[in-house]
């Protein structure tokens, strides 16, 4: 699920080294916390946020095949 987020995040970035994807356990869940360079985070959010929710439901797909709980969290 990490590789699946840096993935994306970094085909959106301009300065894909930036990109840093953190993954915890907390209360049960997997927090994926995404940090971008300050340039990069209105493409990473994207118009509405369109783009974020788009990979939040990427992300819980993929949680729900593992048989897991995710969360994304953009930083």
């Amino acid at each position: 699920m990490k590789e699946l987020i840096e993935y994306i995040a970094c085909s959106l970035a301009s300065d894909p080294d930036a990109v840093v994807v953190t993954e915890s356990v907390e209360e049960g869940r997997i927090v994926l916390r995404l940090e971008v360079a300050a340039e990069d985070k209105g493409k990473v959010i994207g118009r509405q946020g369109r783009v974020a929710q788009a990979m939040r439901v990427l992300l819980r797909v993929a949680a729900v095949k593992d048989g897991t709980h995710a969360v994304l969290e953009i930083v």
